[in-house]
C-alpha cells in the first residue's frame, strides 16, 4: 500500500523586519552582525504564537469541508506555548476536527518537524490516517545574537494518508546522533550555540550524506535524478556543498529561504518541502532533510493530481504579502527582550475562568455560532433565543461555524486608551456574508493603508490577551483585511 501527502501549505507572517535595522541599532555592540545584515526576517506578531501560525496552514492546506475525516493531528515545533497542556489539543479545537481526532505534540529538536512526518506517513501507511503534520515556530533570540538576524517566524502543514496523493513516498532514512550544535535547558529562554565552523564540518557535512544516501538508496534513486534538494540550514553554501559530496546536481539545491524569510526552527524542513511543491512538476523527486541530533531524510515524488490540489497562498504567496518592517524597538517589545512602562491600564487582572473556557470552548476556539431552526437566521454568539425580531424561537439554535466565512467591515475604532503591546488597539463591527454580525478585534492592520468601512475581511486565530501572573494564554478569532 503506497503512502503519500494529499495536501500541503503553509504560513509566513507578512511583517518583515529588515535585518539591516538590527545590524545598525547593535553596531556599537556588535559591529561583527554585518556580515548578516543584508535582506529580512518575517516576525510573527504580538498576537502570534506556534499555535495560532500552525492553525494559518491548515486552513492554508485544507479548506473547513476537506478537515471532516481527520484521524490525527501531529504538531511539531520547539517554542510551543504550554509545556504542560496539550498544544495540538489547541489547534484541533480550533480547526473544529472532533473530539476523536488523536492529537500528539512533538518536540524536543530542530528534527522535530521532519520526524513528524515521517512517523505520520508510517501511521498511515499502517491504516491509522490520514494525518495532518503540521510544523510551527515563534523562536525566541538574545538581541544581538546571530540567531536573531537567522531565524523566522512561520509555519507549513501537510495532510498524509494512503495513495499516491500528490507526492507518493519512495523513502526515508534517520539517523539518530547526540551531536550538540546548540542546546536550551527546560528553564533557560534562549538557545546556548556552539561555533558554525564545527557544526558545519562535523555536523551537516558528516551526519547528513550518510542519510540521504541511505534514503535514496531506499528509494532505488540516483543522486543525479534528484529535482529538489531541501536542506534547512542558514548558514551559506552548506546545502551546495551537500549536494556535491552526495552527487546530487547543483541546480537542484532549493533557495534556503533565508533572505526573505529566515529559519523557521524545526518547521523549516516542512516549509522548504511546501514550497518545493509549490514549484515541482509532475515526475519531480524531491528530498527533504530534517537535521538535529540526527538526520532525518525523506524522498518523494510529485504525481499528476499536483496541479489539481494546491493550497490557499501557499508559502510563495505568503512570501509575496510582505510589510517591510524598519521599528526593531517594536520588535524588541512584543517579544519580551525590552522593558517598557505599559501603563496602569496593562495592569487589570487578566484570569481565565477555565471553567468558563471549557463550557464555551466551541463558541471560543472554533467559532461555532447558532443557526435558527425555525427561520434560517444565523447568529453569533449562540443564545437560547433567536435574535430574529420576527421570530424569538426558543432552543432552536444548530451549531453554525464562523470561522471560515467572509465578512465586511460595518464599522471600526483605533483606540490608544486602551492598552495594547502593539497600540493603537483596532476593533470594529463585522458583517458576515451568511448572516450575523459580531464586533471583534482586528489584527494586522496596516496603519498606512486605511480602513475602509466595507472591505473585505477574514477570521484569523489569535492570542486574545496574557495573563501574566499565572502564565496562561487565552486564544479568540479577529478579523483581519482580506
Amino acid at each position: 500500500m503506497t503512502v503519500g501527502i494529499h495536501a500541503f501549505g503553509g504560513y509566513v507572517p507578512p511583517r518583515r523586519l529588515q535585518r539591516a535595522a538590527v545590524v545598525d541599532a547593535n553596531a556599537w555592540f556588535a559591529p561583527a552582525l554585518k556580515s548578516l545584515g543584508r535582506g529580512e526576517r518575517a516576525i510573527a506578531n504580538w498576537d502570534e504564537d506556534a499555535i495560532t501560525m500552525a492553525v494559518e496552514a491548515v486552513r492554508d492546506a485544507l479548506s473547513g469541508a476537506q478537515r471532516d475525516a481527520m484521524a490525527g493531528l501531529f504538531l511539531a515545533s520547539t517554542s510551543l506555548p504550554f509545556a504542560d497542556r496539550q498544544n495540538a489539543g489547541v489547534v484541533a479545537e480550533a480547526l473544529q476536527l472532533g473530539r476523536q481526532v488523536r492529537t500528539l505534540d512533538v518536540a524536543g529538536s530542530q528534527r522535530a518537524g521532519s520526524s513528524a512526518l515521517i512517523t505520520a506517513l508510517q501511521t498511515a501507511a499502517g491504516g491509522g490516517g490520514p494525518v495532518l503534520v503540521v510544523a510551527a515556530e515563534k523562536r525566541s533570540a538574545r538581541a544581538a545574537s546571530a540567531l536573531e538576524l537567522t531565524s523566522g517566524d512561520g509555519a507549513a502543514a501537510v495532510l498524509v494518508a494512503r495513495g499516491d496523493g500528490v507526492a507518493r513516498l519512495l523513502g526515508v532514512a534517520t539517523d539518530s546522533v547526540d551531536f550538540v550544535d546548540h542546546y536550551r535547558e527546560q528553564q533557560q529562554r534562549f538557545d546556548y550555540s556552539w561555533e558554525e565552523r564545527w557544526i558545519r564540518d562535523e555536523g551537516y557535512l558528516e551526519i547528513a550524506p550518510v542519510v540521504i544516501r541511505r534514503a535514496l538508496q531506499t528509494a532505488g534513486v540516483e543522486p543525479e535524478k534528484v529535482d529538489h534538494f531541501c536542506f534547512p540550514a542558514a548558514a551559506k553554501r552548506v546545502a551546495d556543498t551537500l549536494a556535491h559530496k552526495v552527487g546530487l546536481r547543483a541546480g537542484s539545491v532549493r533557495d534556503n529561504l533565508q533572505q526573505g524569510c529566515g529559519e523557521v526552527g524545526a518547521a523549516h524542513p516542512l516549509l522548504l518541502l511546501v514550497h518545493a511543491l509549490e514549484h515541482a512538476a509532475p515526475g519531480d523527486v524531491v528530498v527533504a532533510t530534517g537535521f538535529g541530533q540526527g538526520c532525518d531524510a525523506l524522498v518523494v515524488e510529485a504525481t499528476g493530481e499536483l496541479g489539481r490540489t494546491r493550497p490557499v497562498r501557499g508559502i510563495a504567496g505568503h512570501l509575496a504579502c510582505r510589510r517591510a518592517d524598519s521599528n526593531y524597538q517594536r520588535y524588541l517589545s512584543i517579544n519580551d527582550l525590552l522593558t517598557i512602562d505599559q501603563g496602569l491600564r496593562a495592569e487589570v487582572d487578566k484570569q481565565t475562568g477555565l471553567t468558563t473556557l471549557y463550557r464555551n470552548k466551541e463558541m471560543l476556539l472554533g467559532m461555532i455560532g447558532g443557526r435558527c431552526r425555525a427561520c434560517g437566521t444565523p447568529q453569533y454568539p449562540k443564545s437560547g433565543v433567536c435574535v430574529n425580531p420576527d421570530c424569538h424561537a426558543v432552543d432552536s439554535q444548530d451549531d453554525c461555524p464562523f470561522s471560515e466565512q467572509g465578512a465586511r467591515l460595518n464599522s471600526f475604532t483605533a483606540d490608544r486608551l486602551t492598552y495594547c503591546p502593539d497600540p493603537p488597539a483596532y476593533y470594529g463591527m463585522v458583517q458576515f456574508d451568511q448572516g450575523g454580525r459580531a464586533m471583534m478585534d482586528l489584527a494586522d492592520v496596516n496603519p498606512a493603508l486605511e480602513l475602509v468601512v466595507g472591505q473585505r475581511m477574514r477570521m484569523v486565530f489569535r492570542v486574545k490577551d496574557y495573563d501574566r501572573a499565572r502564565g496562561f494564554r487565552r486564544y479568540f478569532w479577529k478579523a483581519t483585511p482580506d
